[in-house]
């Protein structure tokens, strides 16, 4: 199964390797190579990092029983974190699409029990996010 997947263009690869960076460089600034996804790129950059609170928040309050952020891989963190934006501000796109594409992200970052764990926090923190609006 993984060995069909070529991460290395994945837009949501990409933003999982940028944002991981800026947590231990902060001082660097993010830049994006040519990419047809580019803006699609630099829009979940810019806005899970600035957002950063607001996600942390509805992490604490959908999923406090099921995970504590702090005690988690930043790899995760960093990919629960731009899926919860994605879920958030990106009504547009399908929560299957998001959740199948952060999963897919995943599986160049973290082993498959971490994979399986992300799927079933973000298939939970999706429903109660998006009850509404899908």
């Amino acid at each position: 199964m993984r060995s069909n997947y070529k991460p290395k263009n994945n837009p949501r690869v990409i933003i999982i390797q940028k944002i991981y960076g800026k947590i231990y460089n902060d001082d660097e600034d993010i830049e994006i190579g040519k990419h047809r996804f580019k803006k699609f790129i630099k829009d979940i950059i810019k806005g899970t990092l600035e957002r950063n609170d607001i996600i942390i928040e509805e992490l604490d309050k959908h999923l406090k029983e099921d995970l504590v952020l702090s005690n988690l891989d930043k790899l995760f963190q960093v990919t629960i974190k731009c899926a919860v934006y994605e879920l958030l501000y990106k009504p547009k796109t399908s929560t299957k699409i998001i959740i199948k594409e952060y999963l897919n992200a995943s599986n160049a970052f973290l082993d498959e029990s971490q994979t399986k764990y992300l799927n079933a926090l973000l298939d939970k923190i999706s429903k109660k996010i998006r009850a509404n609006n899908e």
